[in-house]
């Protein structure tokens, strides 16, 4: 019966894991029915990860679009439950993700193992700024005359994310939660060579609380996927962290087109340093209000 038993398991196919996009809240195969070899730092194969094709960008910005109502209306104490429920997730998964880091990075299992719980405190530290970014960069302005004069951030828009090259996790959370962090939507171009971390991370996505089309994630050749999209007449903003100087410049020449804000590559030599605040304000946009206060006498105002 043992001989029998061991034969059987002898005989087992290992169940390969599937990659696909994220567009949605749904995970499409590309639409173009191409894929494209991922292999580790030593060149041995991975996966197969879908190749995104120009249709899967366009869609991805329509499902941006449709999420970003809801997804910016939403309180900031509410995002940030949100965001603190993903961190939740990711640590519960965290053992696919070390390995998924390793294998991408070439690193030990130590090694990565730091990498990812970096990823993960990095994410809960956005969640907690998400009721706190509007008392630091909002306030009220001193002016000359009866009004009350406020001034308040509110996010962008649609924002683009070409992920950095080489940090397939970290580096890769450390620009996608600031931007949805502040109330906008994201369309995520993941590592061109390092793509299975971000297409996981969408799975995790996906059994949160986070609405569909808030965050959408792109796999393949990052300057085909960037150029219709930065091109694009319904993205707000790109952030260029994953370009390098050439790409970069031509996508700002073709994002000036709808004055969309453009992030520059900016050099990071270790991404699990505190990150500040630049990434969150970098997608804010400042409103002014202006409101008469009412008579202003000697006894003060008359509110």
């Amino acid at each position: 019966m043992s001989d029998k038993t061991d034969k059987t398991e002898q005989q087992r196919l290992s169940v390969f894991k599937t990659y696909k996009l994220y567009v949605g809240g749904k995970f499409p195969r590309s639409e173009s029915g191409r894929v494209y070899e991922v292999t580790d730092s030593k060149g041995r194969w991975l996966a197969n990860a879908p190749q995104s094709s120009r249709k899967d960008a366009r869609d991805a910005v329509v499902a941006a679009r449709k999420a970003f109502g809801g997804w910016s209306g939403a309180t900031a104490y509410n995002r940030g439950q949100i965001l603190y429920r993903v961190a939740e997730m990711l640590e519960g998964r965290k053992g696919q993700f070390v390995h998924e880091v390793a294998d991408a990075e070439g690193l030990s299992k130590s090694k990565a193992a730091e990498q990812v719980e970096a990823t993960i405190d990095r994410w809960v530290w956005y969640a907690g700024w998400t009721d706190k970014i509007a008392q630091v960069v909002g306030g009220g302005n001193p002016v000359a005359g009866p009004y009350f004069n406020l001034s308040s951030p509110e996010p962008t828009g649609v924002v683009v994310v070409l992920a950095p090259q080489e940090s397939s996790f970290l580096g890769l959370v450390s620009v996608v939660a600031p931007v949805i962090a502040t109330g906008n939507t994201a369309i995520v171009i993941a590592s061109e060579r390092s793509p299975l971390p971000a297409l996981s991370l969408g799975e995790v996505l996906a059994t949160s609380d986070v609405p569909g089309g808030v965050v959408n994630v792109l796999s393949g050749r990052t300057a085909e996927i960037a150029a219709p999209l930065a091109a694009h007449q319904d993205v707000n903003a790109i952030d260029l962290a994953g370009a390098d100087d050439v790409l970069a410049k031509e996508l700002e020449i073709a994002a000036a087109d709808n004055l969309k804000r453009a992030l520059r590559p900016q050099p990071v030599d270790d991404w699990s340093a505190t990150p500040g605040t630049d990434r969150m304000t970098a997608f804010l946009e400042t409103k002014t209000v202006w409101h008469p206060t009412g008579s202003l006498g000697a006894s003060g105002s008359s509110y």
